[in-house]
């Protein structure tokens, strides 16, 4: 339908911002010429009202286009057109939890396909072909779809299609376990996007996909390089060469993008990086950012956000403002695992912890999926088994997460830190070798955090084997590290435990033990000591045990006056008259 006359020159100012990526100009003048009913925008038009509204976050405004946009290709007879809105609707639908009408509308998107050659825009249904195999574990299905796409993208000539099928293909390589392939069709796509080679909307695309396979996988590295990127490109302006999403010619020049939805997406996983490079502060006010960004559309991501303000929390030691940020994380749809294990644990609820965390990898048994989400809990499991005393249950977490391990570093420096705290349990001598690569790990991937929490078991490891000062070295580096992240628990442990080094301890007891033992000379229940340690009620009986063994007392109060006797504790102050 042709445009009139009247509106002629807004249409072709709006098509013009389109070309340009100046999208809040393309909606301001599309929905002007769209208040006049009589003269109703053609089908292209509606189509890229579409667009311009959901760049501009008006996402109901952006369906209600789309279906107009549909219904006026069915009414001129383009089925490729019907085809491709009818694709994009069912991907909005999908985005705003809606499957059954995301459902019926990828089928009429086959249905308006299925006699039209090959075109540029049967290459998003073989996209979703490749993911719906992916989700039914048919590896070999996943892979025909992907090379069908890229063979379409490549017929097509348009560098979007080509770059979106390479990292769709990149992905299926990835699942299947054939991570050096995968990765360097990864790294052959986003040469396009940082290049700035790419349309908006397939830049944006390629960011997310790329950014959440990096951190899925555990490849730091990347995650980190990509993730500067993203942000640099989410901060606009920057120029952007456009190209058409259907592959049709719509040429313009390199432009400045500033209405950029994607900003959310993209931030949540730089405050993942930001997270594990210790920026704490940083990371938890763009979390904050996160939540004001997104869409009503992206919903998850804004769940994710939660989480990651709960884990910088708790490890501060804000344990009722993590758990608040657990239970928005929750209310938004994430489960707040392994997050909320390790409060529970914090909390002195061991029962809690290893229920939650059971009922986590439970729900979560496939880690083609997340392979970091399952090594994360399975991590999580072997601190808390450890707590609670359960050395086999422990040892299960640490041979399956050796064995998701392979030869990614992220990965191995967490079963290595694992693998060493087991040992250390179970008084092995070797413990140290298995911590000494972890902290190598941790280190060389610039991540403080983990790096700190190693040194903190070497320490124990080199006091078993009788070198105080390598202990004391190592304690003094976790305490640096942990007071400059903010980590105030961690801290006090790593202080209490460095200035018990400096003289040895009466009676045989461990570290440990002489902190519970000044807890309890200090008056501290069973439920404060383990609040206070960061340990379980269950793990404070443990120690109790054997400090009454070992000094051979059969009373808290016995305990107490040994404690004072040989300075393990501090008198209290005398009233003054």
């Amino acid at each position: 339908m042709a445009v009139p006359v009247e509106h002629a020159p807004a249409v072709a100012r709006a098509r013009d911002a389109a070309a340009r990526e100046s999208w809040a100009e393309a909606y301001a003048l599309l929905a002007e010429a769209d208040r006049h009913p009589s003269d109703a925008l053609g089908p292209g038009d509606l189509d890229l009202l579409a667009d311009a509204a959901w760049w501009t976050g008006h996402v109901d405004e952006s369906v209600a286009a789309r279906l107009r946009a549909h219904a006026a290709y069915v009414a001129a007879g383009d089925h490729r057109g019907a085809g491709y809105v009818a694709w994009w609707l069912a991907f909005e639908y999908r985005c705003l939890g809606r499957p059954a009408a995301a459902a019926g509308w990828l089928h009429r998107s086959r249905h308006h396909l299925e006699g039209e050659p090959d075109c540029p825009e049967q290459c998003f249904l073989a996209w979703t072909d490749a993911e719906e195999a992916q989700a039914h574990h048919d590896p070999g299905a996943a892979l025909a779809a992907a090379q069908r796409m890229e063979r379409i993208a490549h017929d097509s000539g348009n560098p979007d299609l080509i770059a979106l099928s390479r990292q769709v293909h990149a992905a299926v390589l990835l699942a299947d376990g054939r991570r050096a392939e995968g990765l360097a069709l990864l790294d052959d796509a986003m040469c396009a996007v940082v290049a700035g080679e790419l349309s908006g909307m397939f830049t944006g695309w390629l960011f997310c996909l790329a950014l959440s396979q990096c951190m899925e996988a555990a490849d730091f590295g990347r995650a980190v390089e990509w993730t500067d990127a993203a942000m640099s490109w989410c901060e606009a302006p920057w120029p952007a060469a456009t190209s058409a999403p259907r592959g049709t010619d719509r040429p313009g020049a390199p432009v400045p993008l500033t209405d950029n939805p994607f900003r959310g997406l993209c931030r949540i996983h730089h405050v993942e990086v930001l997270d594990l490079l210790g920026s704490w502060a940083l990371a938890e006010a763009e979390a904050g950012r996160v939540c004001e960004e997104v869409l009503v559309d992206s919903l998850d991501v804004a769940a994710e956000a939660q989480y990651a303000a709960g884990e910088i929390r708790r490890r501060q030691g804000r344990l009722d403002a993590a758990a608040v940020s657990y239970a928005h994380a929750h209310e938004l749809g994430r489960v707040p695992q392994p997050g909320l294990a390790l409060l529970r644990l914090a909390q002195g609820k061991a029962d809690a912890a290893v229920t939650g965390l059971k009922l986590a990898l439970a729900c979560r048994s496939d880690p083609d999926h997340d392979l970091l989400g399952r090594a994360r809990l399975l991590a999580a499991q072997t601190e808390v088994a450890l707590a609670v005393g359960d050395l086999d249950g422990a040892a299960e977490a640490v041979a399956e997460l050796e064995a998701l391990a392979d030869d990614t570093a992220f990965l191995r420096a967490m079963a290595d830190t694992a693998r060493g705290a087991l040992a250390l349990a179970r008084h092995e001598p070797a413990a140290p070798r298995p911590l000494r690569r972890a902290l190598a790990g941790w280190l060389a991937l610039r991540i403080p955090y983990e790096a700190a929490q190693v040194r903190v078991l070497l320490a124990a490891a080199d006091r078993a084997a009788g070198d105080e000062e390598a202990a004391r070295l190592e304690l003094a580096a976790a305490r640096a590290t942990f007071e400059r992240l903010g980590a105030v628990p961690d801290a006090r442990r790593a202080a209490a435990l460095l200035a018990g080094r400096h003289r040895a301890l009466p009676g045989g007891l461990t570290g440990r033990e002489a902190e519970v033992l000044r807890l309890v000379a200090e008056g501290g229940t069973n439920r404060d000591i383990a609040q206070a340690l960061v340990i379980s009620e269950h793990t404070v009986a443990r120690h109790l045990n054997n400090i009454f063994a070992k000094l051979d007392v059969t009373s808290r109060t016995a305990a107490t006056a040994y404690a004072y006797a040989h300075g393990l504790a501090r008198p209290a102050p005398t009233a003054r008259a």
